[in-house]
């Protein structure tokens, strides 16, 4: 049986590793949830918008262990999928499909928008910060949690060989902390900005590529990604601010 518990991650732990295993459409999303959610002021009954919520795990974890509204927005999985997963764990959450660049929502509608792994796909556009926070209330909080590198492939001048395997080109998206940081404080658009490495972004993402293989017994091109890395190059930008005004 494949063990998901981790005592530095006492929330995510509750959760079965089968059902989260089932929900993968990116790595270890509610450790990274759960390390990310202290500096998101989340507190009963906001408005949050999970923003490429997949299948619905973190969702399930932010309706669950804060008490907030959820808004699921994936465009990737149907909205049924989603909303049949929130009833099998008792969770009152709103799905739908949406692109993350037209996205139906009000201005200002919501307390804080956060997105667990997917904001590498949409996000790095030097314009899309100013568009994602118009749906945030001023004081808001914005939190991310993407695939980073330890130097800037621009930096670097090559994708290392054993990334460029697996992704290719789609590794330039995987920025470092202070390219982050430097991206979203120079907008002006936000305030109180955290950009991190997170400490155990590399192993975490290798423990939770083993666990996968090990459930379906076959080989994992991550995981052999992972391996080669050793830690030199990859890991978790953790991302976060609050919207002036």
């Amino acid at each position: 049986m494949v063990d998901l518990t981790r005592a530095e991650y006492p929330l995510s732990s509750k959760y079965d590793a089968d059902w989260l295993l089932d929900c993968d459409m990116g790595p270890n999303p509610l450790w990274l949830l759960e390390d990310l959610a202290g500096e998101l002021d989340l507190t009963p009954g906001l408005k949050v918008l999970d923003l490429g919520s997949g299948k619905g795990a973190t969702s399930v974890f932010l309706a669950k262990e804060y008490g907030v509204q959820v808004w699921a927005a994936d465009l990737w999985v149907d909205p049924s999928d989603a909303a049949a997963n929130f009833a099998a764990h008792g969770v009152d959450a709103t799905a739908l499909k949406a692109e993350a660049h037209t996205l139906p929502f009000a201005r200002e509608f919501f307390d804080v928008i956060v997105c667990i792994d997917a904001y590498e796909y949409f996000g790095t556009a030097d314009n899309y910060l100013a568009y994602l926070t118009g749906f945030l209330k001023p004081g808001g909080r914005l939190g991310v949690a993407t695939p980073a590198m330890t130097r800037e492939v621009r930096d670097l001048g090559y994708i290392p060989e054993h990334i460029k395997k697996l992704v290719g080109w789609e590794a330039i998206a995987w920025h470092t902390p202070e390219w982050w940081r430097f991206q979203w404080e120079i907008t002006e658009l936000v305030e109180d900005v955290s950009a991190r490495m997170q400490k155990s972004g590399w192993s975490d993402w290798l423990a939770w590529a083993e666990a996968a293989s090990e459930r379906t017994g076959t080989p994992d091109g991550i995981l052999e990604m992972l391996r080669a890395d050793q830690g030199e190059y990859l890991g978790f930008a953790l991302v976060s601010a609050r919207k002036r005004g």
